[in-house]
């Protein structure tokens, strides 16, 4: 990691970097789960909003980080000197940026809070900024500002604080901005500005608004301003700006008082506050809450609540315990205490994206706000070890999502369980979106031993689209509802196990030319979107392929679980795609299976009979276990290619005219990560494959300058196959290091056992993200690393969930097996500590563990075996199998709950 990048202080993550603002594009997330979102720059530049049509700050992207004007801002005059920016947002600060005059800045920041320090030595005076969002049931931001006088001269400072009032829609941005601002409603109270809108401008109708927006603050005693500029107009003056506002510049006196009414114009929450005399040492703090209602606010209510210093310091802390509890759920202890502390910031990114979606911080400046299908799936993965409580219940709802067709709605409503086709009614299918449930409800069984979770009825989604959006069914009217109905008009349920099969059968029979599953929409890689009709995803034949196979090992459980059964009832219409129980089909043929599945869609349009078949587990089993060695051995056979340089791997696609994608072309070798990563991970790959592949991998796709790269060089536009081969090479998802398929690729080599390949992986992504000189994000991983090596789409990335869970249940082995324990580490010697020892503190069966490994003879992975277990102090009967243990549920259940017990592992080489 790069010493004059950030650096941690202590040993709970907080991390500080010096002139924070002499790198662009840093931002930072403040959110609660009332749904206050926020993000703050070095500058205090960023956005505050509830959701897509409540913005308090206008709605950014990261370019408006150092273009806009309109920011947080706290200014002083000073006698003698003028004006003067906390937040260095000045005319005259900016222009002395680079200069000599520039002055000492310093970020501070922890889970979740940020605080920059400024100090000027020609003012000689220290500002203190420090900004969270509290978690209470209320929509609000706090803002404390501490001035300190560090010179020898008495100062006379009359303090502003100043946040622009955007207060509507995002839409409305541009389109009508002007006429949008002529409804607002500028009301002031003792402590501040506060705006509510007349109407909730939309041309499709308007409708009287109720949502408040307000700027309100208090010395650190609760004192009030004295007055206040609400109108932008008068606050910047005839050609004044934000940052050189001529009623901060020429020292005027507030315009209006408390209980002002004021109509139509653009709003800034400009509070004036009394002059004030600062002897040499001496300190006064300002508190400054922006808030979002969904009326008007009480402000008695709300100043009684937070405009203190007390009370600001108070919830802080509050906060800062919050976050702790959250985060200390999943602790990693290794070698490189750097790297731990890193992880911390990891361990915090899939609860952001609960809550942020994939929207509302800079870089992530597109979509309405909520997530999509796939978030929803992969989001569980961490969060079933971090936040497990609610992920069954989760999980049970997502299924609701699903089509009789085997697709599923793409938008996720904001109540659990609801879901929309997509925005605008305009139809796609990701062909990927039906492999995730599967992978993220076998690691909730093997955590929680809810075999019966599988047999639970659910309902099916059902919208105008069928056919995964070939057709429409235009006697469908939305009245009906977004549940399947029967013929005789009753909602239809069927298992979550139905739901299952019903995802990953349809595609085996949704094939190209080529025999591969079709690409459709697109798959996972979002920018492979122009081969609707004839392209194939080869990589993801292979997870659904690996699923069938994981599918027809789990239905002979279930006659293990409580209440448990040999045999399963499922829609008489989806029994035709258990061919081999019937009437068998060709697989070779793919006209057959294209007539099968358009057979088995044509019987469930507009409805479904409701009537259901009983079919043995074990036969049902069989038949899915032969449609996995058939898509096996095609893979095997047909996919896999040689470049002439003589390096092997597996072709991952088939662009829109049906011709292979990969290997050697006129512009150079053609090769993808995602069509190696799945067919490792599902053991498509045999382990000499896997081999050869690394190889191959590491010919083409690694770099040292940014890592390993997504795909290799096309050379030109791919209009047959997606918009990615739009983007410049080394950018997003054309050829940069995009870190959810990277880590994936790492979990699939610890899968099969190539431990030291899977940790140059994990390692090489650690190192890219923490090296601030190139990577000038904080910590955490990003989306992507560009080509010049910089952090990407920061915070909101599903990458996060799979290094957690590689690290997890890979690297420190820490897995469920069907409700057990099961241990099985893959640690090199050197993550261990000097000690001897790594460990891991997580969740299992309601109780908290410290699983600590011991290898005090430093033998190297591969060379030591699991020894001795104790739980408590108490040695442990663990059973040994295929180098690892298994623990019985039951010795973890008897555990006491409210403590952390620590289980200890002892390595014999």
């Amino acid at each position: 990691m790069a010493t004059s990048g950030w650096r941690f202080e202590g040993n709970e993550g907080v991390f500080r970097l010096e002139q924070p603002e002499l790198s662009s594009y840093l931002y930072f997330p403040l959110v609660n789960e009332a749904g206050m979102m926020s993000s703050v720059s070095p500058n205090l530049h960023g956005q505050a909003t509830t959701g897509h049509n409540s913005f308090l700050m206008e709605p950014i992207s990261v370019e408006s980080l150092h273009n806009s004007k309109a920011a947080r801002n706290f200014w002083i005059y000073v006698d003698g000197y003028g004006a003067w920016s906390v937040t260095g947002n000045s005319a005259r600060q900016n222009a002395a940026l680079f200069s000599e005059e520039k002055e000492k800045t310093s970020l501070e920041a922890g889970f979740l809070w940020h605080k920059i320090t400024r100090e000027s030595t020609r003012l000689e005076i220290r500002a203190e900024i420090t900004s969270f969002v509290p978690v209470t049931d209320d929509k609000i931001e706090l803002m404390k500002v501490r001035l300190t006088n560090t010179g020898d001269q008495e100062l006379a400072i009359t303090p502003t604080a100043a946040i622009p009032l955007y207060a509507r829609s995002a839409d409305d941005l541009r389109d009508h901005r002007h006429v949008t601002s002529l409804l607002h409603r500028i009301y002031t109270s003792a402590y501040g500005v506060e705006v509510q809108p007349a109407l909730s401008f939309d041309e499709r109708g308007h409708r009287v608004n109720k949502m408040a927006y307000g700027v309100f603050g208090a010395t650190q005693d609760s004192i009030a301003p004295i007055g206040f500029f609400p109108v932008t107009e008068d606050f910047i003056g005839e050609g004044g700006a934000f940052d050189w506002p001529q009623a901060v510049v020429d020292h005027r006196q507030p315009d209006v008082e408390a209980g002002a009414e004021i109509e139509g114009y653009e709003a800034v929450g400009a509070l004036r506050f009394a002059t004030t005399q600062l002897a040499p040492g001496e300190s006064v703090a300002y508190v400054v809450a922006m808030m979002i209602a969904d009326d008007r606010i009480d402000t008695k209510r709300m100043a009684a609540a937070y405009l203190s210093e007390a009370r600001f310091d108070e919830l802080l802390e509050q906060n800062e315990a919050y976050w702790r509890s959250k985060l200390d759920t999943l602790a990693f202890h290794s070698g490189d205490e750097q790297h731990d502390l890193w992880l911390k910031w990891v361990t915090l990114q899939p609860i952001l994206r609960r809550l942020y979606g994939n929207s509302f911080l800079p870089y992530h400046d597109y979509g309405r706000g909520g997530r999509g299908w796939r978030d929803l799936w992969q989001d569980c993965l961490a969060l079933l070890v971090m936040e497990p409580d609610e992920v069954g219940h989760l999980l049970y709802n997502n299924y609701a999502g699903v089509r009789i067709d085997g697709s599923n709605a793409t938008i996720i409503g904001a109540k659990p369980g609801e879901f929309i086709a997509d925005r605008n009614n305009i139809p796609r299918v990701w062909m990927d979106h039906g492999a995730w449930p599967l992978l993220t409800t076998l690691l909730y069984i093997h955590q929680s031993g809810d075999l019966g979770f599988l047999l639970k009825p659910q309902t099916y989604f059902r919208d105008i689209f069928t056919k995964r959006c070939k057709e429409r069914d235009l006697s469908w009217t939305p009245e009906q509802g977004n549940k399947l109905l029967t013929q005789d008009g009753r909602t239809y349920e069927g298992s979550i196990l139905e739901h299952i099969l019903l995802q990953n059968i349809v595609p085996f029979f949704n094939v190209g030319e080529n025999g591969n599953m079709k690409l459709e929409g697109a798959d996972w890689n979002d920018g492979l979107d122009m081969a609707p009709e004839c392209g194939e995803s080869v990589a993801f034949t292979a997870f659904y392929a690996s699923n069938l196979r994981e599918l027809s090992e789990l239905l002979p459980r279930l006659a293990q679980a409580p209440g448990g059964t040999d045999t399963i009832e499922i829609a008489e219409e989806i029994a035709v795609l258990l061919d081999s129980l019937g009437t068998p089909v060709n697989y070779d043929s793919i006209s057959a299976k294209q007539k099968l599945l358009e057979r088995y869609f044509d019987s469930v349009v507009p409805a479904v009979s409701g009537r259901k078949r009983k079919f043995s587990l074990q036969q049902v089993a069989e038949d899915l276990r032969r449609k996995a060695d058939w898509a096996f051995e095609h893979l095997r056979k047909q996919e896999w290619i040689r470049s002439a340089e003589g390096f092997e791997w597996f072709n991952g696609y088939y662009n829109n005219d049906a011709v292979r994608v990969e290997g050697d072309h006129p512009n150079g070798v053609r090769m993808t990560l995602t069509g190696q990563v799945f067919t490792i991970m599902g053991g498509i790959a045999t382990e000499e494959q896997v081999g050869k592949i690394t190889a191959a991998v590491d010919r083409y796709l690694k770099d040292e300058r940014i890592g390993y790269r997504l795909n290799s060089r096309f050379g030109e536009i791919q209009q047959n196959l997606g918009r990615a081969f739009g983007f410049a090479f080394g950018h997003k998802e054309n050829g940069a290091m995009f870190s959810h398929m990277t880590v994936m690729y790492a979990n699939a080599l610890y899968k099969r056992g190539f431990v030291q390949a899977g940790k140059q992986v994990l390692d090489s992504v650690y190192h890219l993200s923490a090296d601030f000189d190139r990577s000038r994000m904080y910590p955490g991983i990003p989306e992507y690393i560009n080509e010049r090596g910089r952090g990407m789409y920061t915070y909101l990335t599903g990458s996060a969930s799979w290094l957690l869970l590689t690290l997890l249940t890979e690297v420190y082995g820490v897995k469920g097996n069907y409700g057990d324990l099961r241990l099985e580490p893959k640690l090199t010697a050197e993550q261990f500590d000097a000690a001897g020892e790594a460990s891991v503190i997580t969740g299992f069966a309601g109780r908290q563990l410290q699983i600590v490994y011991r290898n005090l003879q430093r033998a190297e992975y591969g060379n030591y075996r699991i020894g001795q277990v104790t739980l408590n102090g108490v040695t442990l009967d663990s059973s040994s199998r295929e180098g690892g243990c298994l623990i019985p549920r039951q010795a973890i259940e008897a555990l006491p709950e409210g403590a952390v017990h620590r289980m200890e592992i002892t390595l014999t080489a």
